[in-house]
């Protein structure tokens, strides 16, 4: 309950109802000094999503060691005792995306000095071609030696590693610029086609295929809570298609994905921290073997907990829930890659 002081006035503000006590008995609004400073704002916004009965710590263990209970107890009309299925989601999601941008992945961090660099380097065939790389990707140990020759040794193992990498035929911007301005008209490219090729030049030329793949990773991590937010409806089609139309609505699907897709939030976001309180500590045999058992134990439990959640909930069989939770499954990777593989293009393209 809100501790702000009561209005002198008795009338409400939002119906103009007499309010004998703290809430209006016509509309239930608090009948408080509307006036409030940015730490009441604070406090209420927290207030309001947990309710201060004990709601949010019961919502957050039932999710976690209950699969499919908050819907079955939502759905049968108990749902003041735990946070609303969009208010939980809208919770989880909020501290997500805040904590993963407050929190960096590298330890070592990356100086933004916002340059690029040509240089010549050689290609397999020992002939000279244009190299564009960029400093933005120097970490702090490495500019405190000579900046330069980095950059340079850099860019010469990126075109060895990547010779053979996303390779269209191509050694250099210039080679592809010049063909695409003089060559003859077959072996011109289209216009997307050649957007395409350059931009993988480029990238090619920026980062080793290690880089490139660890960019891919980092940025997977980062948009894996929109892309369960996208994906959510997708999922909540794919469960109605599998269950009896007249006895479950699509509402009921919806809600169960809102507190499916919060455990993974919520658990993607325990595994992040388990990673960083885990890289505080000096790294040997015990604990390299506590933290691959975290992790194990916690990637074991996200990838079985659809399994009970999907039986207790609809309520069939273990053998037919089983076959329909494998089928589900392997749907929703497909359609799950797919949307992945969209954001990689995407990050491919936004890539600099």
């Amino acid at each position: 309950m809100s501790r702000s002081p009561l209005r002198k006035d008795k009338t409400c503000l939002n119906c103009s109802y007499v309010v004998e006590n703290r809430f209006c008995p016509n509309c239930g609004q608090e009948n408080t000094d509307t006036r409030k400073t940015f730490y009441h704002l604070f406090v209420h916004f927290f207030e309001d999503l947990t309710h201060y009965e004990n709601a949010f710590w019961k919502t957050i263990k039932n999710l976690i060691l209950k699969p499919a209970s908050l819907t079955k107890e939502y759905l049968s009309g108990k749902r003041l005792s735990y946070l609303a299925p969009i208010r939980l989601y809208i919770f989880i999601s909020f501290v997500t995306f805040f904590l993963l941008s407050v929190f960096p992945n590298k330890v070592d961090e990356i100086v933004n000095l916002n340059q690029t660099s040509t240089v010549k380097v050689k290609d397999k065939n020992g002939k000279e071609v244009d190299g564009v790389i960029s400093k933005k990707k120097l970490t702090v140990s490495e500019l405190l030696v000579d900046p330069d020759k980095v950059i340079e040794q850099k860019n010469v193992n990126n075109a060895q590693q990547n010779e053979g990498f996303l390779n269209f035929g191509y050694k250099s911007i210039k080679e592809l610029d010049s063909l695409q301005k003089y060559g003859p008209k077959d072996k011109k490219l289209g216009d997307f086609e050649y957007n395409i090729v350059k931009k993988t030049l480029i990238v090619k030329s920026k980062y080793s295929r290690k880089e490139l793949w660890e960019r891919f990773a980092e940025e997977a991590w980062h948009n894996f809570p929109k892309a369960l937010f996208i994906y959510m409806p997708l999922f909540a089609l794919v469960l109605w298609l599998f269950h009896n139309k007249k006895r479950w609505y699509y509402f009921d699907h919806g809600i169960f994905t809102l507190h499916y897709f919060s455990f993974l939030l919520l658990f993607a976001l325990l595994i992040f921290f388990f990673n960083k309180i885990m890289n505080c500590f000096v790294d040997n045999s015990f604990t390299s073997f506590i933290h691959s058992l975290g992790k194990g134990i916690a990637y074991i439990w996200m990838f079985y907990y659809f399994f009970p959640a999907h039986h207790r909930f609809y309520g069939e069989s273990r053998a037919i829930s089983l076959v329909k939770s494998i089928a589900m499954f392997c749907i929703n990777i497909v359609l799950m890659t797919v949307l992945l593989l969209l954001f990689i293009v995407y990050t491919f393209i936004n890539l600099h």
